[in-house]
C-alpha cells in the first residue's frame, strides 16, 4: 500500500490505550516501582488546627511600660504598696499620739485652745505641701523657712493695711521669687537645692535686720476659720497624693529627676514643670509662714527660719516622698503632718531636735521607697535576641 493510501480496515481501536491517559476497569493496570515504594510510607497524618489566639511573645508588663520614654524617667508602674503600708503605721502612730496629748491635756481639745491647735496644723500643713511639691518635682526647696518669715513679717507690719492685701502682696512675691528660682534651675539645669540655698541666705538677710519681736497689726485672726482652713489644707495634701498615684501625673511632675547624668539637660518640658512646681511651693510657703504666726495672732520673732525648713522637709519625707523626686504616697504627707504636731505639742525639745529627728527619719523612708516603690522587674524575659528566637537565629537568616 502506497503511502497516502486509505486502508479500510485499519482503525484506532486496534491500538492498546496509554494506561496513564485510560482509566478503564478493563485495561489492566500495571504498577511500576514507585507504587510499591508508596505501599510502605506513612500515610498522611493531619495538619494540627491553628491555635484560636496566638501566643504573647511579649509579656504584659512589657506592654505596660512600651509607650514609657526612658529618657523621662525609669519606665513602667511604681508600686504603691509600701506606702499603704506605711501609711498605715503612720495612721496608728498619728492616732497615738492624739490620743497622749488627749490624755494629758483634754482642755486643749475644746473652744480655743483646739482652734490654736487647728491654724498650727494647718500651717505646718502647707509649708508640708510646699516641701511635697518642691520634692516631687525632684526640685527640693531649702527657702521654705526663711520665706515663710519674711511673709509673716510683712503681713504683721503691714497688717493694718489690710490683713487680706498684705497677705496677698506676700504671697505674690513669694511667687515671683519662685518664678524666678524655677527659671534659674530648669534653663541652667541647676539643682534646686543649690538655687533655692542662695535664695534661703537673700531672705534670711532681710529679715536679720530686724532683731525685736513684730505685733501683728492685723484685726483679722484664722481662729474664727480654724476647722475650715484645717480641712481646706487636708483635702490639698490628699489631693495632691492621689493625683501623684497616677502614672501619667507622676511621671510629668517627676520630669526633672534625673536619668543618668544629673547635667544632661532635661528639655523645656522638665523645666517648665520644675518652674511651675518651685513657683506653687515658694508661695505656699509664705502662706504658712503668715498663718503660723501673724494671721494666728502671735508676735513674728525673726530668726532665720532653719527650723520651718527643716520642719516641712522632714514632715514630707516622713509622708513617703522620696528625696529623688517623683515617689510619693496619698495621705501620708498629711498624716506625718498630724504626727509631727502632736508630738511637737507633748514633748519640749527646741524645734531644730525635732526637725533633725524628723528629717533623719525621712531620709531612711526615702531609702525604702525607693526600695520597694520602684517598677517590678520583669522575670523571665529580655528584649536581647536569643538562639531560640528565629531574629537571632543565624541558621534562619
Amino acid at each position: 500500500m502506497a503511502y497516502g493510501d486509505r486502508d479500510e480496515g485499519t482503525s484506532f481501536a486496534q491500538f492498546p490505550p496509554y494506561v496513564d491517559e485510560v482509566d478503564d476497569p478493563r485495561v489492566p493496570q500495571q504498577r511500576t516501582a514507585y507504587d510499591r515504594i508508596k505501599d510502605f510510607r506513612d500515610p498522611p497524618r493531619p495538619l494540627p488546627a491553628a491555635p484560636a489566639r496566638p501566643p504573647a511573645a511579649v509579656p504584659a508588663e512589657v506592654l505596660d511600660r512600651v509607650f514609657d520614654d526612658p529618657e523621662q524617667g525609669e519606665p513602667g508602674r511604681d508600686r504603691l504598696g509600701f506606702h499603704l503600708f506605711w501609711e498605715a503605721a503612720l495612721l496608728v502612730a498619728a492616732a497615738l499620739a492624739v490620743a497622749l496629748l488627749y490624755r494629758r491635756d483634754a482642755a486643749g481639745f475644746a473652744g480655743d485652745a483646739r482652734s490654736a491647735l487647728l491654724v498650727t496644723a494647718a500651717g505646718f500643713g502647707l509649708l508640708a505641701l510646699a516641701a511635697d511639691v518642691s520634692l516631687r518635682a525632684g526640685a527640693a526647696n531649702l527657702a521654705i523657712g526663711p520665706i515663710g518669715v519674711a511673709a509673716a513679717l510683712h503681713v504683721a507690719e503691714q497688717g493694718d493695711k489690710g490683713t487680706l492685701t498684705a497677705a496677698v502682696v506676700a504671697v505674690g512675691a513669694a511667687a515671683v521669687v519662685g518664678l524666678l528660682l524655677g527659671l534659674l534651675v530648669g534653663l541652667l539645669q541647676v539643682p534646686g537645692w543649690a538655687a533655692t540655698a542662695a535664695a534661703a541666705l537673700a531672705a534670711a538677710a532681710l529679715v536679720a535686720g530686724r532683731s525685736a519681736p513684730v505685733e501683728p497689726q492685723n484685726g483679722y485672726v484664722l481662729l474664727t476659720h480654724a476647722l475650715p482652713l484645717a480641712a481646706a489644707v487636708g483635702v490639698a495634701l490628699v489631693l495632691l497624693g492621689l493625683l501623684g498615684a497616677g502614672r501619667r501625673f507622676r511621671r510629668v511632675l517627676g520630669r526633672f529627676r534625673p536619668v543618668r547624668d544629673p547635667a544632661v539637660r532635661r528639655g523645656g518640658a522638665a523645666a517648665a514643670v520644675v518652674t511651675a512646681a518651685l513657683t506653687a511651693s515658694c508661695a505656699l510657703a509664705a502662706a504658712g509662714g503668715a498663718a503660723l504666726t501673724a494671721l494666728a495672732g502671735e508676735p513674728v520673732v525673726p530668726n532665720s527660719g532653719l527650723q520651718w525648713t527643716g520642719l516641712a522637709l522632714g514632715i514630707a519625707l516622713l509622708g513617703g516622698v522620696s528625696a529623688y523626686g517623683r515617689r510619693g504616697g496619698i495621705a501620708g504627707t498629711l498624716l506625718a503632718t498630724l504626727l509631727v504636731v502632736a508630738v511637737g505639742t507633748l514633748v519640749t525639745e527646741p524645734p531644730y531636735v525635732l526637725a533633725a529627728l524628723a528629717v533623719l527619719g525621712g531620709l531612711v523612708v526615702t531609702r525604702l521607697v525607693e526600695r520597694y516603690g520602684r517598677p517590678p522587674a520583669v522575670a523571665g524575659w529580655s528584649d536581647a535576641p536569643t538562639r531560640e528566637s528565629w531574629v537571632g537565629d543565624p541558621d534562619r537568616r
